[in-house]
C-alpha cells in the first residue's frame, strides 16, 4: 500500500506545517513516510510544494502520479492537476477559506478523515504541536475533519518506534555524537539546514556554531581552531567550496584534522540555487593543488548520514587528512523514516600534539618532521611520500573496519545497478520484483577494490547518477579500466521518481 500527496502552494503559507502534521500522524499509526520538498529561491509568494508519501513498508522517494492535491491555492491545481491519478482526489481551499490563518489545518483534517484515521488521533496531534490552550487552531481541524467522507480505511498498523529525520539533522546528529567542538559555516543552500541544527543544540550538544563573514573564513577559522585542538567541521554548497580549496590544499600540507560537509545544489556558477544535483564530486575528489591524501565518503541516507559523520570524524583525526562527506539538497532536506539504529558510536581521541602542552609548528609550506620549512629535495620527496602512504593506510583499516560499499537487492543477480548517495533510497523503492542487484558506493575516496569484482561477475551494468558526465561511472573507470556504458542520468534539479525509473531500467536489455 503506497499513497502519495501533494501540498502545495505559496510560500508562507504553511505547507511544511501540513506535512509535519500528516506526516507525525502516519507514522505514529503505525506507517513509514518519505516527504519530498521543493520551491524556488523565494522568501514568500511562488509556487512551493512537497510530495508527501506514505506505504506499510518502508519507502524512501516519491512517484510520479499523485492521489491526493491538497491546494493551499488555485494555482496549485492548475500546475498539478495532470498528476492526478484517475480516482485521485483534490482538496482545495475554496471550502475552507473562511477559516482564515488556519485553513491549511483545516485541509490537514480533511485528509486525515479521507483516510479512515480517528479525529481522536488529529486532535491530539494538534494539541501536541500548538498547545491545549490553541481552541482556534483545534477547531479548525475538527471542522476540516467533519468536511470529509472517508475515502481509505487505513488500519492502524503494529510497528516498531518510527523516526523522522533529515539528512541535514542526521548529519548534525553525527558530529554531536563525534564530540564536536565547533563548527564553522556561512550561509548556503542546501547546507545551511546543519548550520542551522546544529545552532539550535549548541546547548545540548555542548560545542559552538560560528558564523564566519564568508566561505574563505570558514576554512581558514577552522584549520586555526583545529590546530589549538578542537573537533572541528565545517559546511558549504559548491560555490563555496570553490573558495576553501587554497586551505583546503593548506590543510594536505599542515595536516591539521578537518571534516567538510559538502551538499551540492546544480551548477556552475549561481545554478538552481534550491534544487538538487550530485555534480559536485569531482571536486570533492580533486579541488586543492598538489597532491595529498583525503576522504570522500557519500552516504545515502539519515542512518548513514550519522554513521558515516562519525567516521569521517575519526579517520580525519587519526590520520590529519580532510574527510568530506558528500550530500545534496534531496538528500539534505528531504525528510526519511525509519525504524533502525545506528551503529555503535566510535569514540574520537585526540593523540596528537596540542599548542600550549608543547611546541607545534605547522605551516602550508613544505617542512620536515619538527615543522621547520625546508627546500632540500630529500625531505620534500619522502614527505611527499609519507603523506601518499597515509591514503594506503587509511584504505586498509577502512576495508577491515567500515562498509566502503553495499550490496542490495538480489544478491545473486547477473543484473547489476551502480550508484551512490541520495539515489540509494529511490533505486531501492524500483528494483523491487526485478531481477537486480544494486552496489551503492559510499566510499569514493578510497575506493573498494570490490567494485570491480563485482562489476566483472555482472552481465549487465547500469550506472545511475544525478549529473551530466556520470561522474562515478568516469571515477570507476580511472581505478578499474572499466566503462559503464548504460547510463541513466537525470541533472534536471529534480530526483528521480521511483516508477519513473523503474520504467527506464526495465527499457535497459
Amino acid at each position: 500500500m503506497r499513497l502519495n500527496i501533494l501540498i502545495g502552494g505559496k510560500a508562507g503559507q504553511g505547507i511544511n506545517k501540513v506535512s509535519q502534521i500528516i506526516s507525525s500522524i502516519m507514522t505514529k499509526y503505525g506507517y513509514f513516510i518519505f516527504n519530498y520538498r521543493e520551491y524556488p529561491s523565494l522568501i514568500r509568494g511562488g509556487h512551493n510544494f512537497n510530495i508527501l508519501s506514505f506505504s506499510d513498508k518502508q519507502i524512501g522517494s516519491i512517484e510520479s502520479k499523485i492521489d491526493c492535491i491538497i491546494a493551499l491555492d488555485d494555482k496549485t491545481i492548475d500546475i498539478h492537476k495532470n498528476d492526478l491519478k484517475n480516482n485521485g482526489f483534490i482538496i482545495g481551499c475554496t471550502e475552507y477559506c473562511d477559516i482564515g490563518r488556519n485553513a491549511n489545518i483545516a485541509q490537514a483534517g480533511a485528509l486525515i478523515k479521507s483516510l479512515g484515521i480517528p479525529k481522536e488521533n488529529l486532535v491530539s496531534e494538534i494539541i501536541k504541536e500548538f498547545g491545549k490552550d490553541n481552541k482556534e487552531t483545534v477547531q479548525a481541524a475538527e471542522n476540516g475533519y467533519n468536511s470529509k467522507e472517508t475515502k481509505y480505511n487505513l488500519k492502524e498498523l503494529a510497528h516498531n518506534k518510527i523516526d523522522i529525520m533529515t539528512g541535514s539533522s542526521a548529519i548534525s546528529q553525527g558530529a554531536i555524537n563525534s564530540g564536536i567542538n565547533i563548527y564553522f559555516g556561512y550561509p548556503m543552500t542546501p547546507a545551511t539546514g546543519v548550520l542551522q541544527e546544529l545552532g539550535t543544540r549548541e546547548t545540548e550538544g555542548k560545542h559552538m556554531v560560528f558564523l564566519s563573514e564568508n566561505e574563505i573564513a570558514v576554512i581558514n577559522h577552522a584549520l586555526g581552531a583545529s590546530f589549538a585542538g578542537a573537533k572541528v567541521m565545517i559546511g558549504t554548497s559548491g560555490g563555496g567550496f570553490d573558495l576553501m580549496t587554497e586551505a583546503l590544499s593548506m590543510q594536505g600540507m599542515s595536516e591539521i584534522p578537518l571534516v567538510i560537509y559538502l551538499a551540492s545544489r546544480p551548477g556552475p556558477g549561481t545554478g538552481i540555487p534550491t534544487f538538487s544535483c550530485q555534480s559536485d564530486l569531482d571536486v570533492a575528489l580533486r579541488g586543492g593543488h598538489g597532491e595529498f591524501p583525503r576522504v570522500v565518503i557519500a552516504p545515502g541516507d539519515p542512518i548513514e548520514c550519522i554513521e558515516k559523520t562519525n567516521e569521517a570524524f575519526y579517520l580525519s583525526e587519526k590520520y590529519g587528512t580532510a574527510s568530506i562527506i558528500l550530500s545534496d539538497k534531496h538528500l539534505a532536506e528531504s525528510e526519511f523514516s525509519f525504524d533502525r539504529k545506528p551503529n555503535k558510536i566510535i569514540p574520537i581521541e585526540i593523540k596528537r600534539k596540542i599548542p600550549g602542552e608543547t611546541i607545534v609548528k605547522a605551516s602550508s609550506y613544505e617542512h620536515d618532521k619538527n615543522g621547520n620549512t625546508t627546500e632540500y629535495p630529500e625531505i620534500a620527496k619522502n614527505a611527499a611520500i609519507n603523506r601518499i602512504k597515509k591514503y594506503n593506510d587509511m584504505k586498509n583499516e577502512c576495508e577491515k573496519k567500515f562498509e566502503m560499499i553495499k550490496i542490495h537487492g538480489k544478491i545473486d543477480s547477473k543484473n547489476l545497478i551502480i550508484s551512490w548517495g541520495s539515489n540509494k533510497t529511490v533505486i531501492l523503492d524500483s528494483i523491487e520484483g526485478l531481477d537486480y542487484k544494486f552496489l551503492q558506493v559510499i566510499y569514493m575516496k578510497p575506493l573498494s577494490n570490490k567494485i570491480r569484482e563485482e562489476i566483472k561477475k555482472a552481465k549487465k551494468v547500469i550506472l545511475i547518477e544525478n549529473n551530466v558526465t556520470g561522474q562515478l561511472g568516469r571515477l570507476i573507470r580511472e581505478k578499474t579500466g572499466i566503462k559503464i556504458e548504460n547510463r541513466l542520468l537525470k541533472f534536471d534539479g529534480r530526483p528521480f521518481s521511483s516508477d519513473k525509473l523503474k520504467e527506464e531500467i526495465q527499457k535497459i536489455k
